[in-house]
């Protein structure tokens, strides 16, 4: 896959899981996740506008302000997280690790490959894409208003801020004349 690092662009990501386990099954294993996502900012800072962390996958929405880069951050995280919910299961000998060794005998928590990566350049589609990541745990079932997922950005834009990762607000370009971007100018398709 081609990405398009433009440091005026949100990208909409998408990871998965390795061969799309529901790793991400119980409160203990999520709330690793958004707790390495509020450290990871800490330590390589970006812009993050929503993001979801489903049982199997993962959806965000984000900016890297310098270069536009955004596989350093994802590297920087999806692996804090594996090493520390793999090194986990191994004190547990947890019979899941069985599931997660691929053809060259290596144990893997994330799907191998690139995922889903979409460079957003209008408002319209930002937002299309922040309410798909919003209502993704809705449409999978698992419940009923995205404000009742705590793994996810919803909330944080419901209002609700303690104990949220943080997220940076978009202005609607017709009311700021800002961009997904954050810069005055017009947004120009790559």
């Amino acid at each position: 896959m081609r990405r398009i690092n433009d440091p005026h662009h949100a990208r909409f990501l998408t990871f998965s899981t390795y061969r799309s386990l529901d790793l991400f099954g119980s409160v203990p294993l999520r709330d690793t996740f958004s707790n390495q996502l509020k450290q990871t900012r800490i330590r390589q800072p970006f812009v993050l506008y929503a993001w979801v962390l489903m049982p199997n996958h993962v959806h965000m929405l984000l900016r890297e302000q310098q270069s536009g880069e955004v596989e350093g951050i994802l590297r920087s995280l999806k692996a804090a997280v594996a090493r520390k919910i793999l090194s986990r299961w191994r004190e547990l000998d947890a019979p899941v690790l069985d599931r997660l060794i691929d053809q060259r005998g290596r144990t893997r928590f994330w799907q191998h490959g690139g995922g889903y990566d979409r460079n957003i350049v209008s408002a319209s589609e930002f937002h299309e894409k922040t309410s798909y990541i919003h209502m993704n745990p809705v449409r999978a079932g698992l419940i009923e208003k995205p404000t009742e997922w705590a793994w996810s950005s919803a909330r944080w834009w419901d209002g609700v801020r303690e104990g949220e990762v943080e997220c940076d607000q978009f202005s609607n370009p017709k009311e700021s004349k800002t961009t997904p971007s954050g810069h005055p100018d017009s947004v120009n398709p790559v």
